[in-house]
């Protein structure tokens, strides 16, 4: 009887367990501490996004008046309106992009991050906005200089390779120059400069952006931008665990790159053909 009666009393105790509701903070389909941005974004009305807003045609800071444009600045602003709410933008460097999104400095990351594996243990990502790779640009003087523009015809004493720091640029690199000087510099916004005025020869960055950088200056050249050497796609940083802010950013990613809106973005900065 005594074994029964506490078999009886177990078979009540799970029963109320399981009908228990979950706590707020771990409500089923989030996964996330503090409940999802699904939610606390509407309610607070902003939406704090981190960007570097030195990467255009992706993201761009005007140091004159502290406002942002780009691609990924209209879709973040599209994104926002979406959620009844307003951008507040983050400042960020390439460095620590996915550490403050982990931090929870910021909702979401965006311009032109591409997606990585180091980056992927940090932070989700939503769905890719664009394919890419890296592929180099150099002045279009020394174009022939660099035959077809292979890692071996890069990758010779005597070539400067131009970097900036922190980010997949120095990554790839570091990782492939061994002949040529690897040249940092700090300035994603004045980098190309080094090479207009011959203080580097080549760097090698997303195809994305050397079609936009040789067509607002028409004395670099991209070499093989439809053929680069890696791949890689471009995406939005978002905090892991956050399961149903991530499912509609998707949504919204989906939207935009099928039904016109991403590729008038890309039009309007990089023009037709890219």
């Amino acid at each position: 009887m005594k074994r029964a009666a506490a078999l009886s009393a177990l078979a009540c105790v799970l029963s109320l367990t399981a009908a228990a509701p979950a706590s707020p903070g771990t409500a089923r389909g989030t996964g996330h501490p503090h409940g999802t941005l699904l939610d606390s974004v509407p309610r607070t009305g902003v939406l704090r996004v981190c960007t570097t807003g030195d990467y255009r045609p992706f993201t761009h800071l005007d140091p004159a008046d502290g406002t942002y444009s780009g691609v990924d600045i209209k879709m973040a602003e599209g994104l926002a309106k979406s959620l009844d709410a307003k951008t507040r933008y983050v400042a960020t460097t390439w460095a620590n992009v996915t550490k403050d999104v982990a931090a929870g400095r910021c909702d979401i990351a965006v311009g032109g991050v591409s997606i990585t594996l180091p980056r992927a243990r940090q932070v989700s990502f939503s769905e890719p906005t664009r394919q890419d790779g890296k592929t180099p640009i150099v002045r279009c003087a020394d174009k022939e200089k660099f035959g077809a523009g292979t890692l071996k015809d890069i990758d010779r004493a005597g070539t400067t390779v131009v970097v900036n720091p922190g980010g997949t640029n120095e990554q790839f690199a570091r990782a492939n120059i061994h002949q040529a000087t690897i040249k940092l510099h700090p300035e994603n916004t004045t980098i190309f400069q080094e090479i207009i005025e011959g203080r580097a020869d080549v760097m090698m960055t997303d195809a994305s952006e050397t079609l936009y950088q040789s067509k607002i200056h028409p004395e670099l050249c991209s070499l093989h931008p439809d053929r680069p050497f890696t791949f890689s796609e471009k995406a939005y940083a978002l905090p892991r665990g956050d399961y149903q802010f991530r499912e509609y950013v998707d949504q919204f990613v989906h939207l935009a790159t099928h039904d016109g809106t991403y590729a008038a973005y890309e039009e309007e900065w990089m023009g037709s053909g890219v």
